[in-house]
């Protein structure tokens, strides 16, 4: 059941009452944790007013970790506590919002309140679209202009000329995927005035969609890189009082591990799940080294098609595989990418494509049929689509990827992408609008000379 909206008071007047222009960086899901700490932090240091405004959605002890683990937790003034499916998490985030922004106006009525999304989890699609709807303000966009793109390429079932192609072919855009994650970027990116592009790709997206680069020399879509890169550098050496290795011993026995993270809606259908889910058994029974997380979705999954005795008697029966549940702390998945103990993550995450970008010692094979981060694959060469055709595929493909020298070299020696510093340089960049309001007439995009028009009548 949904809880009530939670307005933690002396949080909110403590950011509130320290200037005329505040950031309500928005938090959600695991991802936003450690993608929107450096933003908080780099508010922090540079004294602009910044409070955490979260959804709720990911809340236990787990997926909830992410606000402790990197220092946010106290900054959370605002809890929307949402609950439920799509459509019951929507109608609360726009009531909620709604009663937020009433308690703002009424306490601090000469306050620009700027909140920040992020990403592409469902609160970067529907908190923009309620907070335009209530203020009639836009808001800013933190990893903006995330769009699915496929290489053009049919013969998938030549596995290197597949490789081939994703590094050095052509590729279109393919929005149909991940779902809802696809909708909630583009629709996200409708009510925000401050598009803040990972890469230019992004940015070339946004342009060909409508959006400006600039309104009368004002930029709205800068270039900043990805603040996963400085959750990276935070927690890279981070001083764990246990290590990855001592909770898993085996990890740190074996090497060239394969870790595997699915959890997207579309790799939990039928044809999908069971090509991953065989493919896997079958790099184990090859004899390669293989950890399984199960997140609550793969679970699920595992449950319903009849996979997860199979997985647990594995766990039981063979060394080189090891079934665990979600990794609690961040900093783990850190050391254990970054040890030379892992040699690839078989993942549906978008994040993790980005993360794997930055980190050398650790390779990302994408379980997708498109990507929203294509630039890791044609530009940056350090990710590959293995698609969930079948088991016999995905395994043939993931292990021609480790025996193929050239391959493991090519992926593992590509360029950074997504730059350092980014949480620093999106403050700078927003502290620059404290003075604009975040909305825009036609009139004022298309240059006419007029007068700022009065919201009240709407």
């Amino acid at each position: 059941m949904p809880g009530e909206l939670t307005i933690y008071e002396d949080r909110l007047a403590r950011q509130m009452d320290a200037g005329e222009f505040v950031l309500a960086v928005v938090t959600a899901t695991k991802p936003d944790f450690y993608k929107q700490a450096p933003v908080v932090t780099a508010a922090r240091d540079a004294g602009v007013p910044a409070f955490v405004l979260h959804t709720g959605q990911h809340y236990d002890d787990v997926l909830g970790h992410g606000l402790a683990e990197y220092g946010i937790e106290d900054r959370v003034a605002v809890d929307l506590a949402i609950r439920g499916s799509l459509s019951e998490k929507t109608a609360q985030v726009h009531r909620r919002i709604d009663e937020l922004t009433d308690t703002l106006e009424a306490q601090w009525p000469d306050t620009t309140v700027l909140p920040i999304v992020h990403g592409d989890t469902h609160a970067a699609g529907i908190v923009p679209q309620a907070w335009l709807f209530a203020t009639n303000q836009a808001v800013a966009h933190n990893e903006a202009g995330l769009r699915g793109m496929s290489p053009d390429f049919e013969n998938y079932e030549d596995v290197p000329a597949f490789v081939d192609a994703q590094w050095s072919g052509e590729w279109s855009i393919n929005r149909a995927e991940p779902f809802p994650e696809q909708y909630d970027t583009f629709v996200g990116s409708a009510g925000s005035i401050y598009h803040l592009a990972p890469v230019e790709l992004n940015r070339e997206h946004l342009q060909r969609e409508g959006y400006p680069a600039a309104v009368e020399g004002d930029e709205r879509i800068p270039v900043v890189g990805n603040s996963v890169v400085d959750a990276i550098e935070l927690k890279r050496d981070a001083d764990l009082e246990e290590s990855i290795f001592d909770i898993y011993p085996v990890l740190e026995a074996r090497d060239d591990w394969i870790r595997v993270d699915i959890h997207r809606r579309a790799n939990l259908l039928p044809e999908r799940f069971r090509a991953i889910v065989e493919g896997v058994i079958g790099l184990v029974e090859d004899g390669y080294n293989v950890n399984f997380l199960e997140l609550t979705a793969t679970r699920k999954a595992l449950e319903h098609y009849g996979y997860r005795d199979r997985l647990l008697e594995l766990d039981d029966e063979r060394e080189n595989f090891l079934f665990t549940g979600l990794w609690k702390k961040h900093a783990h998945v850190y050391e254990f990418l970054t040890s030379g103990q892992c040699f690839a993550e078989f993942t549906d995450s978008g994040s993790m494509q980005e993360e794997l970008n930055a980190i050398d010692e650790a390779i990302c094979l994408t379980a997708r049929f498109n990507t929203d981060r294509p630039e890791t694959v044609f530009d940056a060469g350090t990710n590959l689509l293995v698609p969930p055709v079948d088991g016999e595929y995905v395994r043939e493909m993931i292990e021609y990827v480790a025996e193929t020298d050239a391959v493991r070299e090519e992926i593992q020696t590509g360029p950074t992408l997504y730059g350092e510093d980014v949480g620093e340089s999106i403050v700078e960049f927003l502290q620059e609008k404290r003075e604009a309001t975040p909305f825009d007439w036609a009139h004022e995009r298309a240059g006419f000379e007029t007068g700022k028009q009065d919201f009240e009548y709407l």
